[in-house]
């Protein structure tokens, strides 16, 4: 054969058009490389698939699902966010879209995302539940919302065996630290380890071994603030007496916490010292004026006290409505 033939018909079978390949038949090829755990293949074909289809929500969830488990987190978040237009209210998606945007360090996203994605709820897929809940405390944390992240915290201690990134997390919640917990400085590691050990007994109903961890942290570091503080609240469910001693000495050593006088005020409400209660409390308003649960702790105790309606009647100029130490504040 002449090479002037051999030329014509290459270039005729190069200038032949191939078929685009059907979705039909991307969509087949791309669930049999994901099946097959040929993940560089599904991750082409599932891209292949969403641009030939845009409104193929099956596709841009499989791809986002890949890209995440290939920790190609950018990519990711982008095909979250197309499934998700697709299917907005799909709580899974949320949640991983918001770990996504923690892995590239957009914290407000990410904490938007993962708590609309356990509103919307994680279904069974408990792996991404609980991940997505020691996320978000994470993020709480670092935010400086430190009653908010107790509750996740709470949750993750009462079902997960005791590992160290949850110690890490609830000893920075518990000595309200807004950090994350790679960014704990190095002389401070041994503080949070033994704070979050303590703190994840507590929370996990381990009274006896929470209270010794508890003393033992409090010896060992006596004038760091929040140590007393957290020993105190633990100790309220067992004992009364020195749980209000641990906070009263957090009292001494932050004079401007609002947090300790608060819990203080509202353990007296319990035990029916009005009195001490109402000193706490006021203590609190002073602290956080704006703080409802302040406001909350004061105003029972002087309803207890009959003190919030007497001052009602004195507004009101009805007689007789003023007690004896009013008249001498006022005569």
């Amino acid at each position: 054969m002449s090479t002037l033939l051999v030329a014509g018909m290459l270039l005729f079978a190069a200038a032949t058009p191939h078929p685009a390949p059907s979705f039909a038949d991307v969509s087949r090829r791309a669930a049999s490389a994901r099946e097959g755990n040929r993940l560089p293949d599904a991750i082409r074909l599932y891209r292949q698939g969403v641009k030939l289809r845009p409104r193929w929500d099956e596709g841009w969830w499989y791809l986002a699902t890949l890209l995440y488990d290939a920790d190609r987190y950018r990519e990711a978040r982008e095909a979250f966010r197309r499934f998700l237009g697709l299917k907005p209210d799909a709580g899974p998606a949320w949640a991983l879209r918001g770990l996504c945007e923690f892995r590239v360090a957009d914290y407000e996203g990410a904490l938007e995302h993962i708590e609309k994605g356990l509103q919307f709820g994680i279904g069974g897929n408990a792996d991404v539940r609980r991940v997505a809940r020691y996320h978000q405390a994470l993020l709480l944390i670092r935010a400086g919302h430190f009653e908010l992240a107790t509750h996740p915290l709470t949750v993750l201690a009462r079902g997960e065996a005791e590992a160290t990134g949850l110690v890490d997390a609830i000893g920075l919640m518990m000595l309200r630290m807004p950090l994350l917990p790679a960014d704990v400085p190095e002389d401070k590691r041994d503080l949070v380890r033994r704070a979050g050990r303590a703190g994840y007994l507590h929370l996990a109903r381990r009274g006896e071994e929470a209270g010794k961890a508890f003393a033992d942290l409090a010896a060992a570091f006596p004038t760091q603030p929040w140590v007393h503080y957290a020993y105190g609240v633990s100790l309220l469910t067992s004992d009364v007496p020195k749980g209000l001693a641990e906070l009263r000495r957090e009292t001494e050593l932050q004079p401007a916490a609002v947090y300790p006088h608060l819990d203080i005020a509202f353990e007296l409400l319990r035990q029916g010292d009005n009195e001490g209660a109402k000193t706490a409390g006021e203590r609190a308003v002073a602290l956080a004026p704006g703080l409802f649960a302040a406001h909350n702790a004061l105003g029972r105790a002087l309803v207890e006290l009959g003190e919030l309606e007497r001052k009602r009647r004195v507004q009101r100029g009805e007689p007789g409505a003023e007690s004896p130490e009013d008249k001498e504040r006022h005569p």
